[in-house]
């Protein structure tokens, strides 16, 4: 369950390390912090993948993030 986490929150991360990137090229300024916020997304990922029994296929990502904020959702309430 904890490359489960990983996995997602390597994915929250690239996701929102890529407008940071795009708007520091549109601002002709160098994307230090989000460059690293994408390339450490990537590692978590890696990792994530790295550590489940038998990887992850492609079609299972949503499945797993779902899963995911389901058990966020359920543990606060």
């Amino acid at each position: 369950m904890l490359s489960d986490y990983l996995l997602t929150s390597g994915l929250v991360l690239g996701l929102f390390s890529i407008p940071a990137m795009l708007a520091a090229y549109a601002d002709l300024r160098t994307p230090r912090a989000s460059m690293a916020a994408f390339i450490l997304a990537c590692a978590i990922i890696a990792f994530a993948y790295m550590s489940h029994p038998g990887g992850y296929v492609i079609a299972d990502v949503p499945n797993v993030v779902v899963s995911v904020i389901a058990d966020i959702i359920k543990v606060t309430q």
